[in-house]
């Protein structure tokens, strides 16, 4: 990987009160990048992707994607310039099929109105990218049953197509395998891993084996401040790391 970053964070700070949420945060996603983000609970990793995404305005810092500055701009017009985001929580319309909620993101991403709700479901223009991300996701077979009849992992692979299918520069994922079990999370590994190269990934996990299968580079958070970034191998070794967070909560062997 190389080549300019699609994403530039320079000292990026939040602050709740007396509580500082991001502390001075710099990072740089490079294109076709995993980059994960890990940390303690209350390190700040979702206050820095709400300031990402537009959600939350920071109170100092910037923020850059494909060159340009993005601090001021809300959460719609990041999207419309490539920056998608899957939340923690999933965000489906379960009485809809898993077609008609991809078919809505998109629909939703490129400004149609959704008066025309009907008529979407009969334009190719819609169908064909929301047809073609469930089956990046291996939902292909799945289009047609309501999302109320989907399993929970198949509802993650949902919100990844719902993401897909704006096709992003950059795609932050916020706990993608949470309350998953073994064989929907390991099927999710699998999933990310063949998007690598393909479009930038910003990882929020705590799934340590996760992280460690998928991420080219981590970044640390502890307390709001980045402590470290580097190659998974090298997280693994630092010391700082392994007292903070890692010796704690999961294996570096």
């Amino acid at each position: 990987m190389s080549g300019q970053p699609v994403l530039r964070v320079r000292e990026l700070v939040k602050r709740f009160g007396g509580l500082l949420a991001t502390d001075s945060v710099s990072l740089d996603i490079l294109p076709g990048e995993v980059h994960a983000i890990i940390g303690p609970n209350g390190a700040g990793k979702t206050t820095l992707i709400g300031q990402l995404i537009g959600e939350l305005k920071p109170d100092a810092g910037s923020v850059e994607f494909l060159g340009r500055d993005i601090t001021a701009l809300p959460v719609h017009a990041r999207s419309h310039l490539g920056l998608a985001r899957s939340f923690q929580i999933t965000s489906i319309f379960l009485d809809f099929t898993a077609l008609e909620n991809v078919v809505l993101a998109v629909q939703a991403h490129d400004g149609h109105s959704f008066r025309f709700w009907q008529k979407a479901m009969d334009d190719a223009a819609l169908l064909q990218p929301a047809r073609a991300a469930l089956e990046q996701v291996g939902l292909g077979h799945r289009a047609d049953i309501p999302a109320n009849a989907l399993s929970h992992g198949e509802h993650r692979q949902l919100e990844l197509a719902m993401a897909l299918a704006t096709k992003p520069q950059l795609l932050l994922l916020d706990e993608p395998m949470a309350g998953m079990g073994p064989e929907d999370s390991a099927r999710m590994v699998e999933m990310l891993r063949g998007l690598k190269g393909k479009v930038s990934i910003l990882l929020i996990e705590h799934d340590m084996e996760a992280v460690f299968a998928l991420a080219d580079r981590i970044t640390v958070l502890v307390y709001g401040r980045a402590i470290a970034t580097d190659t998974p191998d090298a997280i693994r070794r630092n010391p700082q790391v392994r007292q903070a967070y890692l010796g704690e909560e999961a294996p570096v062997a």
